[in-house]
């Protein structure tokens, strides 16, 4: 009983310091040795905490970072290509001009889904959109308190984890663990897509319609000469996208990988590296794309690489380090009652077990990603048994868990809302309800949707 007091304080005090502002990198360690200090029925002392930091959380950590780290280093670096090159400006303004002002909302909402789902970044896309945004909406007499929900539903919702094909590290986390690609069960993912967008653009026109004052202007905005062409702008993003369904499905599968079977190359499956590798490819492929042809509009690309490179490490370590107090808490013998108590929630259907323990998790770090890694670190094997022996498919498994992991992780602590709100100058009394609403209700309506397919129709 006192381990799972423990366990119940570590989560509380994980929960409540991140809100708070304490960095991760520290909290995390801590948490979980305030966890291993509450085994007294295993705890002897003589340095075992120590045991557990070095040895498990540290492991833990490593192995994150060995696995994931080139996506987080590429989609960083070319995220501030793209913005240092003035693409992503062209992609807001483009949108802008052929909706107009007229159908603001939209236009924000639509420019964020192509930057997103191209591969740049969420905080480089709020960052960019954002001006936009306030000259559009002002111009269509729409209140700026609806600019961070409908960045939020174009940035961190479908693009994030439902749309077939997002290089999103939401959607490429799973891949490791269930063998699958980013295109797993592309029909679902449509399907929750549309219905996270669908409802996420009725909640924001019926709101903004309460305060709307009317167009004010019509006029375009000015077309600066000095920015890259339209066509240039948007190849990248092509190439992220359709590069990868090419490298993914006719490119890489046909290499002869015998080799992966060397002990120097560990022995490794191929399935479970064939995700990474073409994402790792085609975002290779942008940035070359976008440092060679979009050169003349960034006179510092060297810079470009540097500060993109440096942008990735606190992501990725951040998110490392909930992974390895992840694997520390698993590590207790008082986690068996708590995984035994998920795992018995509808056992005879996985995905409804996924849904909950991944949400949950995502909620109490704030954090899709760490969520779904501490999940999957912890429960992935298990449901990859569990549904083997139920004849579900391992994409199914993939869409659900990658959907899942982005409910409950926008609550008011997490990171990306809190830097959202930053960026637009707006507090969580002008706008949260709106980003709650799109990011973490329709959220999780469209989970609750593609676990009843799948579990009628099975991964499509």
């Amino acid at each position: 009983m006192i381990g799972i007091l423990g366990l119940i304080i570590s989560l509380s005090a994980l929960m409540y310091f991140a809100y708070r502002g304490v960095n991760v990198l520290i909290l995390a360690p801590v948490c979980a040795i305030i966890a291993v200090l509450f085994q007294v029925e295993s705890y002897s002392g003589n340095g075992q905490a120590l045991a557990y930091y070095t040895q498990i959380f540290m492991g833990s950590l490593g192995k994150y970072l060995i696995t994931y780290f080139p996506l987080f280093l590429l989609g960083a670096v070319f995220g501030k290509l793209m913005n240092d090159s003035r693409a992503t400006q062209v992609i807001g303004e483009s949108i802008s001009r052929l909706l107009g002002p007229k159908h603001a909302i939209l236009a924000c909402v639509l420019a964020c889904s192509i930057l997103t789902y191209g591969g740049v970044s969420l905080f480089v896309v709020a960052f960019c959109v954002y001006p936009i945004s306030v000259t559009l909406f002002e111009q269509g007499g729409v209140d700026k308190k609806f600019i961070p929900g409908s960045i939020a539903l174009g940035s961190f919702t479908y693009t994030m984890s439902t749309l077939p094909g997002t290089p999103a590290i939401q959607n490429a986390i799973p891949m490791p663990y269930f063998g699958t690609t980013l295109f797993a069960a592309p029909g679902l993912g449509i399907i929750a897509s549309l219905i996270i967008f669908g409802l996420g653009m009725w909640w924001l026109n019926s709101q903004a319609a309460k305060t709307n004052t009317g167009i004010i202007q019509s006029e375009n905005l000015e077309r600066d000469l000095t920015l890259p062409s339209v066509w240039l702008s948007y190849t990248p993003l092509v190439i992220v996208i359709f590069g990868n369904y090419a490298l993914t499905n006719w490119v890489v599968p046909s290499w002869d990988t015998y080799y992966l079977a060397d002990a120097k190359f560990g022995g490794a499956n191929f399935n479970s590296l064939k995700g990474l590798w073409t994402l790792i490819l085609a975002l290779l492929l942008a940035m070359a794309f976008v440092i060679i042809f979009l050169r003349k509009y960034n006179n510092r690309p060297v810079s470009s690489l540097n500060e993109g490179t440096m942008d990735s490490l606190l992501p990725i370590f951040n998110t490392a380090s909930e992974v390895g107090y992840g694997s520390v808490i698993a590590a207790l013998a008082s986690f068996e009652v708590l995984k035994n108590g998920i795992l018995s929630i509808a056992p005879s259907n996985p995905l409804i077990s996924e849904s909950i323990a991944i949400n949950a998790l995502a909620g109490i770090t704030g954090s899709a990603s760490g969520g779904l890694s501490i999940g999957l670190e912890v429960l992935g094997a298990r449901y990859l048994e569990l549904a083997q022996q139920m004849n579900i498919s391992p994409e199914l498994l993939h869409r659900v868990a990658s959907l899942a992991c982005g409910g409950f992780d926008s609550l008011p602590h997490n990171g990306a809302v809190i830097s959202l709100l930053t960026i637009c100058h707006l507090t969580h009394k002008d706008s949260y309800k709106d980003i709650f609403m799109v990011s973490v209700v329709f959220q999780v309506v469209a989970n609750v949707a593609i676990v009843v397919l799948g579990t009628m129709f099975g991964s499509f």
